[in-house]
Parts: C-alpha cells; structure tokens; sequence
C-alpha cells in the first residue's frame, strides 16, 4: 500500500523541526490516528543524530515506493528521496542513530494488548541470508528450511532476535519493540533473556504496564528454553510460554514423605509426554469451537518442572539448580486451516497454576505468536528488508532500524486512511 496520502495528512514529508520543513504545526485531536503517527515521527527525526535528513527520507521512499522495495537504488529515485543514490548509501554507511532513544521512542507508541488487557510479547529469530558474500564480517551458521521434507539447511547470514507486541481480533499486525544481531558465538537464550528485560523495563516506564496488572506474556516457539528464559526473568513481571517437543518428560513436585532416613528427594514421579498413562487427571480440561480449527479440546497439569543438569545452558549455574514449577498444556484441535492432519501440540507455562479462563488465553496467546510470520514476510518482501547487498553489518543494522520504523509507521496510520488495494 502506497502511503503518500498518509503523509501529506500527517502534515508534510518532514516533521515541523526539520530544515527546510513548514514551521506551522496543525492542531489535530487527541484521538486522531494522525496526530500519534505524525509525533513519532518526530521523535524519530530526533533518533538520527548524522546524516539524519538521508536516513529519514530513506523511510519516507520506503513507504511511498510504487510497490515492494527491491534495491536501495530504486529508492534513490523516488520523489521522497532528494538526494542522490551516493547520498543513501553515505547514510547506510556513516549515518548514526541512538538506538536506546529509538528503542524508548517505541515502547512509547501504544502497544496492542491481548483479551485480558494483558501484554504479550512474543519473541524469534529471523536471518538475513548472506551466503554469496564471503568477505562480510560476522556471519553465522543461520538455519533454514530445505524443500524436502523434514530438510534442515544451514547458510550464512546475519541472525535478528526480534520482540514484538501482538494484539487479538482478525488481523496479523504486531508492534515491533527490538531488533537485536546475533553476534558469533553469542549464546540465544541469554541475549534474548536480556533483550526481554530491557523492553519490559522500558514498557513499564512508558507507562505501559502498572503496578497491580498482569504480568506480560512472553511467547515463544519449541527453539528456545523456556525454563531458561523464566530462571533469567524471575525479577520481572513475566511469564513465559513456550511450546515444547513431544518427546519431553517432565517432573511432579517431590511428596512430603520422606522415604526412610534417606535425603529427601527433589523431584515427583514423571510426566512422559509420550506416555498417557503417566499423565493422571488433568486440573484443567475445556473444550472450545474455532472458526479455523474446529474443536479445541485442551487439557492442562499443574506444578510441572523440568529436571535440570549441569549441562548446555546450566552448565556456568553456580550452586544448586533450581526447579522452576509450571503449567503444562496440552492442545488438540479437529483441524488445520491447510487440511493436514492436525498434531498435538504440548505447551509449557511458567505460571505454576492456572484457571480454566487463564488456560484458554494461553493456547490462544500461543497460536497468535505466528503473526510474527506475517511480520517478517512483510518486512522481507513488501518493505525490502533483506534486499539491499551490504557489507558491513552495522549498516545492516541501521537499515533494519530505518525499516522497522517505517513499518510502524504503516501500522500506526492503519485505520487513518482506507486501504487502496492494487488489481
């Protein structure tokens, strides 16, 4: 969608504080969509401290391309772009933006909230793809899949940590919060772990998340360790939600007897997912319909907990492992929208117990974690994210920044105009 329109309704290609830009600055009400989208914009002019007036008419050729961006040079001649293509990539090159405003400037944008009221954020890895571009510097190994089946391959490329807000209702639009490189030899769950903390810290103070609300969500798919993640965010008001294999087995909290004069165990009988008479009966079982899936049986446990080792990610744990008490879900559906057989799917909640109405929201916050999808795909084929041949990571740094901020930007002024869609 083409969003010139949009930004002549903001007031102009450039916000009032630019050289060069009108110094009138037009009135709008508290509730107009635009007056939100035209004071980020402003705040992001604000966000490039070199080169700003390249970098932030790079976003406005972005926006206001005739159709998906395929070069950086193609931008160059777009009418919002008024300089030339040496000019652009001076910017992608040598421009600076202050990330941590940026980052602050983001979490300040209402953020879309689940049925609750509750945030849920939901957190993936995706690549960029370099695998020609043997001279760049810090690539890594990144994974992807082949056209057989059950086919793992692995190219190099620049891996992105991406947090994102995601929000109910019959749309897939989420709201960008961080993007993070993926440096060799970095270790996912504990840059994720640190990236979660700081967007929580900043949500909270934008004001975002209040003393006494529930605590966020964090919702990520069977790549990550969710025990991991919930052990390093004990000291933030999150919960984590994470899919699990079908092959895990789980432990009960260890009984109050004490079996003889033994030390007493640590750990209850086992929970083998793959063994349905060690499961016993469920603490929660409901059964919803679905427009896509049909008949959602779900059925969860309580105070399930994974039995820790001194080995991958534990390994630098000082002292006794910890045992980390959560809420195992299991869902089955009649369906899948594609018509394939419809699977199990085994979820892991760090919340130890949880309610029937609480169970629900989480089955439903997980299955809405695949708008992220929907985000990459659009981030990677309709604004250009990964087109542009760079060298250096840094500009491909900047240039994720500079798209993120235009897809925001296309989100934010979502419901100010009507959409024009192309034959």
């Amino acid at each position: 969608m083409a969003v010139a329109t949009i930004l002549d309704y903001v007031g102009g290609l450039l916000p009032p504080d630019t050289p060069g830009a009108a110094t009138t600055v037009v009135e709008r009400p508290a509730g107009d969509p635009a007056a939100g989208l035209a004071a980020f914009r402003r705040g992001f002019y604000r966000c490039l401290t070199r080169r700003a007036d390249a970098l932030f008419e790079l976003v406005d050729a972005a926006l206001c391309a005739d159709g998906p961006v395929g070069s950086l040079v193609e931008l160059s001649l777009v009418g919002e772009h008024r300089r030339g293509h040496g000019s652009l990539y001076a910017a992608l090159n040598r421009g600076r933006v202050d990330l941590d405003q940026l980052r602050t400037a983001l979490a300040a944008v209402p953020v879309p909230r689940a049925a609750d009221g509750r945030i849920v954020l939901a957190v993936d890895v995706t690549c960029w793809l370099r695998p020609e571009a043997h001279t760049c510097p810090q690539r890594v190994l990144c994974h992807t899949y082949g056209r057989g089946k059950d086919t793992h391959i692995m190219i190099p490329g620049w891996p992105y940590s991406v947090v994102t807000a995601l929000q109910t209702g019959r749309s897939s639009w989420t709201a960008p919060l961080d993007a993070r490189r993926l440096a060799p030899g970095d270790e996912t769950a504990t840059v994720t772990a640190g990236q979660l903390r700081e967007v929580v810290q900043r949500l909270i103070t934008a004001g975002q998340w209040q003393p006494g609300d529930p605590d966020m969500w964090v919702v990520a798919d069977a790549g990550y360790d969710g025990p991991r993640l919930a052990c390093l965010l004990a000291d933030r008001p999150v919960q984590v939600l994470v899919r699990m294999r079908s092959d895990r087995v789980l432990r009960r909290r260890a009984p109050l007897e004490r079996p003889g004069n033994g030390r007493p165990p640590r750990h209850g009988g086992e929970f083998i997912f793959g063994d349905p008479a060690s499961w016993g009966d469920p603490d929660v079982a409901t059964s919803t319909d679905t427009r896509l899936y049909g008949a959602a049986t779900v059925r969860a446990w309580h105070a399930l907990h994974p039995r820790l080792t001194h080995r991958t990610a534990w390994t630098s744990h000082l002292g006794t492992l910890p045992i980390i008490d959560g809420t195992v879900v299991l869902l089955q559906v009649d369906r899948l929208p594609s018509g394939a057989t419809a699977k199990p799917v085994w979820l892991w909640c760090s919340q130890p117990e949880a309610s029937s109405s609480e169970v629900d929201l989480l089955w439903q916050a997980f299955l809405r974690r695949f708008d992220i999808e929907h985000t990459f795909r659009m981030l990677k084929q309709t604004l250009g994210w990964t087109s542009p041949k760079l060298r250096d990571p840094h500009a491909a740094d900047r240039w994720t920044w500079l798209v993120l901020v235009a897809y925001t930007q296309l989100r934010l002024a979502r419901t100010a105009v009507a959409d024009l869609r192309r034959p």
